[in-house]
């Protein structure tokens, strides 16, 4: 009878922290820049180790906390899903427990512990559903498989699968549009129609007119009795998401 052997390996939380840019009109992912080994200089979705006693819902909003020093009701941060692959940490055996964190505002970043730069990437759609994080002369990828996870270029590959994590996250923020668009959280406590319709488009769903898109997802939005107004013509009424 062969030996059983039973891993314990170190659990971490991932995030994938989304925000808005409403002067630059972009939607925006945050990534750092690895100090240390494994992948040291390479960029990387922030990550803690899960403490004792915590859950892994309140250990991602405690690294927002840490991170940014924003704190976020419990409604911004969603399950994604958990990475088990034994080579995703070439130094020892670490499953990812990844959550979405959807930023309510727009933030100026610091390094903190463990990172040489922090930095908010755009991201833009390609064709056939991949999507490319700029950033500079940075471009990193969302993947149709495994392709380039192996290599060591620092420009096109992010540290340990976080490339592959990206790619479940956007095509989960897409599967979710018509039923629960909680991407929506990035644009704050309220929104125009237009701003809504913009971050759709962003994920490859177009909506031809305000009215059309209200239409479709009346049992999301809700009008706040408050306009805005940016020049002339009609002001805009604003909404709020309900979930």
């Amino acid at each position: 009878m062969s030996k059983i052997i039973i891993e314990r390996p170190y659990i971490t939380v991932t995030n994938i922290i989304w925000s808005f840019d409403p002067e630059k009109q972009e939607i925006n992912v945050l990534l750092i820049k690895r100090e240390a080994e494994p992948f040291q200089s390479f960029w990387a979705l922030p990550e803690t180790l899960l403490r004792e006693g915590e859950s892994a819902h309140d250990a991602s909003l405690r690294l927002v906390k840490e991170k940014i020093g924003l704190e976020l009701s419990d409604i911004h941060s969603e399950q994604l899903a958990t990475f088990t692959a034994p080579e995703r940490n070439p130094d020892y055996r670490a499953l990812s427990l990844s959550y979405m964190i959807f930023l309510p505002q727009n933030l100026k970043l610091i390094p903190g512990p463990g990172a040489k730069d922090v930095s908010w990437f755009s991201v833009k759609m390609q064709k056939n559903q991949i999507f490319t994080f700029n950033k500079d002369d940075l471009k990193f990828k969302t993947l149709r498989n495994n392709e380039y996870l192996m290599t060591k270029n620092s420009k096109i590959r992010l540290a340990f699968d976080h490339n592959w994590i990206l790619t479940v996250a956007c095509h989960r923020v897409f599967n979710k549009l018509d039923y629960q668009p909680t991407i929506l959280l990035i644009l704050g406590s309220s929104f125009t129609l237009k701003s809504a319709r913009y971050i759709f488009e962003c994920f490859g769903k177009y909506e031809p007119d305000n009215s059309n898109f209200l239409q479709n997802h009346k049992q999301h939005l809700k009008p706040t009795g408050e306009e805005e107004s940016n020049g002339p013509g009609r002001p805009a009424k604003k909404y709020f998401l309900t979930l």
